[in-house]
C-alpha cells in the first residue's frame, strides 16, 4: 500500500476546527471519549474539539474521528488495549551487536547499493548519511544487514527514500536482526492488535501541539533511555507526512564529547546519571490507567562507549534523566543544562531530514539524541517505529579494563585519518588580548 502525503490545507478542508481545549484540562474527558469510542465502535459527538497536546509527552493517539472511514493505514492507527495489569519487568537479554560481525567500511552493502546504481553519500561531516537510488530495505540480505548496523552506528542515522513496499512484517525482521524488539511500556500500539512492539507516531487534526509547554531544546532525546538496556537502533518508517514541516533533527553525542575540554570530559567521565520512565508514565494516565509495564529509574554512566567503534558518546538527555548521582542539585543541574544547550546548538553536527511519505530513518540511540518540530499542525502525521534493545550502557572504565583496547574521541579519529594535528591546548598567552585584559 503506497504511503500518502496531507497538506494543511487539506485537512482543514476536510475538517473543521473546533473549540480548543486549555491544556492540562482534558484528560478525564479524553479518557472518557476514548472508552464510548471503544465501546461503540465509532467516533464521539466531540469530534471537532481539539485537545491540547505537550510535545515532550506525546508520540500518538486518535482523539475524534481520526483520518476518516477510507484512511488507507486504519490498522495502524494509535490502540491502548485494556488490561487488568500490568506485565513483569523486562528480562535480560544476551546481545551481541551486529556490526561486530561487518565488513570494514561497510563494504558489501555499498557494493549492494551500488550494483542498483544507487550512492551512500554523507550529507555532514559528522552525522547523517542517506542512501540514494532504488534500494529496497526487505531486499537487504544478513550480510548487508550487519554492515548497515556498522554504517549506523558510525554516522549516528541513515536514511532511505520511497521505501513503499516495505511491510510492517519486514520492518520488524530488520530490527528483529539488530536485537530483541522493545515493547514500550506505555505507548500506544496499532490498532491490529498483533503489533505489541511496534509504537505508533501518530498527530492530527485533533492535537494541537501546546508552543508554550516546552523549549525547543528540551525536545532532544534518546529513545527510553531508563529501559536497564535501552534501544541501539531506531527504525522509523513515515506512512502518512506533511507536505511541508515535521522534521526530524539527530544531533550527535560523539561531537559534544569530542567539543568538551579534556578536564570536563575527564570529570563526565566519572560520573553517572539517574534516567526515570515515572513522568512519562504519569503522562498517561488520562489515557491508560494500567500502563503495560510499572515505571523504573535506572543509573547509566554520562558517558558511554560504543562497542563496534570504540568512541565515547555524551549519554544524557533532559527528556528522561534527571540527575546526576552523588552531585549536588546546583551542579547537577547545571552540567545536565550545559550539555542539553550543547546537543541542541552544536549546528555543525546536527542534521535535520525532511520526510517525504515512504522514507525510513534509522538512528543509533546510543550515540544521538533527536528532536522533532512540531510546526505542521493541522496536517496529519503517522509512523510505525520498531526499535531493538541493545547492550547496558558501557562506560569508558569498563570498556577499557573488559576489552583492553584504549575508548576513543571522535574528533581525534577523525584528525588522525585526515593526518591533521590537533590544535594546541590554550595557555593563556598565545591570543590575543582582549578588551578586558
Amino acid at each position: 500500500m503506497t504511503a500518502i502525503t496531507t497538506t494543511s490545507t487539506e485537512i482543514l478542508d476536510q475538517v473543521p476546527i473546533g473549540k480548543l481545549r486549555l491544556n492540562g484540562q482534558p484528560k478525564d474527558k479524553v479518557a472518557k471519549a476514548q472508552d464510548d469510542e471503544h465501546d461503540s465502535g465509532h467516533s464521539t459527538e466531540d469530534d471537532d474539539e481539539v485537545v491540547v497536546v505537550d510535545p515532550y509527552n506525546y508520540v500518538g493517539e486518535t482523539f475524534g474521528s481520526g483520518p476518516g472511514e477510507n484512511y488507507p493505514f486504519a490498522e495502524f492507527l494509535p490502540h491502548n488495549p485494556d488490561r487488568t495489569e500490568s506485565d513483569p519487568p523486562l528480562p535480560h537479554f544476551d546481545i551481541q551487536d551486529r556490526g561486530l560481525k561487518a565488513h570494514p567500511n561497510a563494504a558489501r552493502l555499498r557494493a549492494f547499493v551500488e550494483a542498483r546504481g544507487g550512492k551512500v553519500r554523507d550529507q555532514l561531516v559528522a552525522v547523517g548519511t542517506v542512501i540514494e537510488g532504488d534500494i529496497k530495505l526487505e531486499e537487504l540480505g544478513e550480510e548487508e544487514k550487519d554492515d548497515l548496523a556498522l554504517l549506523v552506528a558510525q554516522r549516528g542515522v541513515v536514511f532511505f527514500r520511497n521505501q513503499h513496499s516495505l511491510t510492517i512484517e519486514a520492518q520488524r525482521d530488520l530490527g528483529k536482526h539488530f536485537g530483541p524488539l522493545h515493547k514500550h511500556a506505555t505507548y500506544a500500539t496499532p490498532k491490529r492488535g498483533d503489533l505489541d512492539d511496534v509504537v505508533v507516531v501518530y498527530a492530527d487534526h485533533n492535537s494541537r501541539p501546546d508552543l508554550y509547554a516546552f523549549s525547543r531544546a528540551e525536545l532532544f532525546h534518546s529513545d527510553v533511555t531508563y529501559e536497564v538496556q535501552p534501544p541501539g537502533t531506531t527504525i522509523l518508517r513515515l506512512l502518512t507526512t506533511p507536505e511541508v514541516g515535521n522534521d526530524t533533527l539527530w544531533s550527535s553525542g560523539y561531537t559534544v564529547y569530542s567539543s568538551l575540554s579534556k578536564p570536563m570530559q575527564k570529570y563526565l567521565e566519572s560520573l553517572s546519571a539517574i534516567h526515570s520512565g515515572y513522568d512519562q508514565a504519569a503522562s498517561r494516565t488520562g489515557i491508560t490507567k494500567i500502563p503495560r509495564r510499572q515505571p523504573i529509574e535506572t543509573i547509566h554512566p554520562v558517558v558511554r562507549v560504543h562497542p563496534v567503534t570504540g568512541i565515547k558518546s555524551v549519554f544524557v538527555n533532559p527528556g528522561f534523566v534527571t540527575r546526576l548521582v552523588g552531585v549536588p542539585k546546583a551542579e547537577s543541574d547545571m552540567i545536565l543544562n550545559f550539555l542539553k544547550d550543547q546537543f541542541a546548538q552544536q549546528t555543525d553536527a546536527t542534521v535535520r531530514w525532511s520526510w517525504k511519505s515512504g522514507d525510513v530513518a534509522i538512528w543509533d540511540n546510543r550515540i544521538v539524541n533527536h528532536s522533532a518540530t512540531f510546526d505542521a499542525y493541522p496536517s496529519l502525521r503517522h509512523g510505525l517505529r520498531v526499535t531493538p534493545h541493545a547492550e547496558t550502557p558501557i562506560s569508558v572504565e569498563e570498556y577499557e579494563s573488559t576489552t583492553g583496547r584504549k575508548a576513543k574521541d571522535w574528533l581525534e579519529e577523525r584528525h588522525r585519518s585526515l593526518g591533521i594535528k590537533p590544535l594546541a591546548r590554550d595557555d593563556g598567552k598565545t591570543k590575543k588580548r582582549a578588551f578586558r585584559d
